[in-house]
C-alpha cells in the first residue's frame, strides 16, 4: 500500500463510506450550456403556447377579416385580378369598312346565344383583293340563303389588301346575331364590332377566301359559334 507523503512511520486510517475524487474537477462551461439550452426551450414552448392560444381564440381570423374590410375600403383588392381583355372605348357610329379608315377594323364582337333570321340581316358585300367580281359572286349565293344584300362592291382603299385571312364580318352590338350567323358562312371569318347603332354588317372580303361554305357546313359552324361555354369555376376567397 502507497503511503501518502508525509505520512511514513505514521498510523491513519480512512473514514467515511466513499472514496476521495480522483478525477478533475467539474467543468462551469457545461453547466452554462444546460441552463442556456433550458432557457431557449421554454422561449419556444412559451411562443408555441401563445400561437395556439390566438387560434382557438378567432384572434387570427379576426386579423384577416380586418385585412379584407381594409382592402375594400380602399379599393385595392388582396390578389392582384386576373388579366382578360378591357373594355374597348365607344367607337365612331360608321364603321371602317363604310368610311375606309385604316387600321383594324375593331374589337371582337360578344358571343350570341340566339340568331336572326337571314332575311331580316342587311349584308354589304366589300371585296379588298385584287380578285375581279367577288363581291358580286359572293353576294348572288348570300341571297340564294335568303339575306338582304346592301351594297355591293370594293372595300375603301385602305382597307384593300389588307385583311389576310378568309373575311371580316363587321358589326355593332345590335348586330352580334346577324355577324354569327353571317360569319358561320365563310370559314375562319373573324367577327369584329366597329361600333354602328344599326343591325347591318359587312362581310369584307379578304386575301384567303374563296367561295362560301355549303350551307350543311355553315349550319354545323352556326351551332358552333352560338353554344355557350361553361362558366369558369369561381376562385376561392378568403375574405
Amino acid at each position: 500500500m502507497l503511503t501518502p507523503h508525509g505520512m511514513k512511520g505514521k498510523q491513519f486510517r480512512i473514514t467515511g463510506t466513499s472514496y476521495p475524487r480522483l478525477g478533475p474537477p467539474p467543468r462551469r462551461g457545461r453547466k452554462v450550456l444546460m441552463l442556456v439550452g433550458s432557457l431557449l426551450a421554454l422561449a419556444l414552448i412559451a411562443l408555441g403556447g401563445v400561437q395556439l392560444v390566438n387560434i382557438f381564440t378567432g384572434k387570427a381570423k379576426h386579423g384577416l377579416a380586418q385585412a379584407c374590410a381594409s382592402a375594400h375600403a380602399s379599393g385595392k383588392p388582396l390578389a392582384a385580378p386576373a388579366s382578360g381583355a378591357s373594355s374597348a372605348s365607344p367607337a365612331a357610329s360608321a364603321s371602317p369598312a363604310a368610311s375606309g379608315s385604316p387600321g383594324a377594323l375593331g374589337t371582337p364582337l360578344p358571343s350570341v346565344t340566339a340568331v336572326p333570321q337571314p332575311q331580316t340581316v342587311t349584308v354589304n358585300v366589300l371585296n379588298a383583293t385584287d380578285k375581279n367580281g367577288l363581291a358580286a359572286r359572293t353576294a348572288d349565293e348570300l341571297k340564294k340563303r335568303g339575306f338582304t344584300v346592301g351594297k355591293v362592291g370594293n372595300a375603301p382603299g385602305p382597307l384593300q389588301n389588307k385583311v389576310p385571312g378568309t373575311a371580316e364580318v363587321v358589326g355593332g352590338q345590335s348586330g352580334a346575331g346577324a355577324a354569327a350567323l353571317l360569319g358561320a358562312q365563310v370559314a375562319g371569318a373573324a367577327t369584329m364590332n366597329d361600333g354602328r347603332s344599326d343591325g347591318s354588317v359587312d362581310l369584307v372580303i379578304g386575301a384567303g377566301f374563296s367561295q362560301l361554305l355549303d350551307q350543311n357546313a355553315a349550319a354545323t359552324a352556326l351551332a358552333a359559334a352560338i353554344k355557350p361555354s361553361p362558366s369558369p369555376s369561381p376562385r376561392p376567397s378568403s375574405c
